[in-house]
């Protein structure tokens, strides 16, 4: 893959600098890139190759934690590339539209042939398949053949997977890949079975970022949205995923899960610190009181609700 921007068409209406207008809308040349990488442990690659593209998604999956503390503190944020890559780099994370958003403009800026699309998450077998929109997928093509790299699935790919139909197994995970049923033209990730959701459908049409912002809005916003009623953050690694929800800590790799309760404020907040990575040194003390306060008070309601 050359990485050169003037090397892609539109594949929507066949006019126009697809690449030349992601980098303008992720703001390529102002990101941080140095600054990103360094949190990520990695040296600028010399090229656009599949192994840096490899080492990279790696490093962000293993410490950019996959997190949604600030809508549960009540503080809104945006979704721009600038912004999420400003929030990686100051120790933070976020969920599919802040990482891979961030993601995808540090691979636009390293000269990646990278691509956003709609996507949509299904958590359970009831939910509609298909791109709905809820979820934003990159790929990329390199050396010929185009990839999934996904960086905002919480608990899913911890390397990019080929759009191509089969299995795959990364770790302990098992992942299936196929074309979509329900998005003509698009693929389907099937997750491994003890994931936390089941699968995702991408449309294969290129986006924009900005496209997204009003179900951005919703899903931090919305008293229906998980984001809203539960606090949860992921982080994984070559050997597994270590998951918090609310007050319970899992660990799920080759030897099974691991899962333990978390009942102090001094724990809660030195696990988000040590095991996830996050730096909440911009949440002051009343903040924090309030928001484990929150998370407390809905684990025991959660208790109580599993007794009845």
């Amino acid at each position: 893959m050359s990485g050169r921007r003037d090397s892609r068409r539109h594949p929507a209406d066949g006019t126009g600098d697809y690449a030349d207008h992601l980098f303008e809308q992720l703001g390529g040349s102002m990101i941080d890139v140095d600054g990103y990488l360094a949190v990520l442990g990695v040296g600028r690659p010399a090229a656009p190759t599949a192994e840096a593209l490899w080492a990279l998604h790696r490093a962000q999956v293993e410490r950019v934690s996959y997190e949604n503390l600030d809508i549960q503190l009540g503080r809104p944020t945006g979704i721009g590339a600038q912004e999420s890559v400003a929030r990686i780099v100051g120790g933070r994370g976020g969920y599919c539209f802040h990482l891979n958003g961030a993601f995808g403009a540090l691979l636009d800026a390293l000269g990646y042939d990278v691509t956003l699309h709609r996507a949509g998450v299904q958590n359970g077998p009831g939910d509609p398949a298909g791109a709905t929109g809820n979820h934003l997928a990159l790929t990329v093509r390199i050396d010929g053949g185009h990839w999934l790299v996904d960086t905002g699935l919480g608990d899913g790919l911890y390397e990019p997977l080929p759009l191509r139909e089969g299995t795959y197994t990364q770790g302990p995970f098992t992942y299936g890949m196929a074309p979509s049923t329900a998005v003509p033209g698009g693929w389907r990730f099937t997750h491994d079975p003890r994931g936390a959701f089941t699968g995702m459908d991408f449309a294969p049409e290129p986006v924009e970022l900005s496209s997204f912002a009003a179900e951005h809005v919703r899903l931090s916003t919305s008293p229906d949205s998980g984001f809203v009623r539960v606090l949860t953050t992921h982080r994984r690694d070559a050997k597994g995923v270590d998951v918090l929800r609310g007050c319970v800590l899992r660990r799920i790799d080759a030897g099974g899960t691991q899962e333990r309760t978390i009942d102090s404020a001094e724990d809660w907040y030195g696990v988000l610190a040590g095991v996830f990575r996050l730096d909440l040194t911009g949440v002051d003390a009343p903040a924090r009181a309030q928001l484990w306060h929150r998370v407390h008070t809905a684990h025991r309601e959660w208790e109580a609700a599993r007794r009845r």
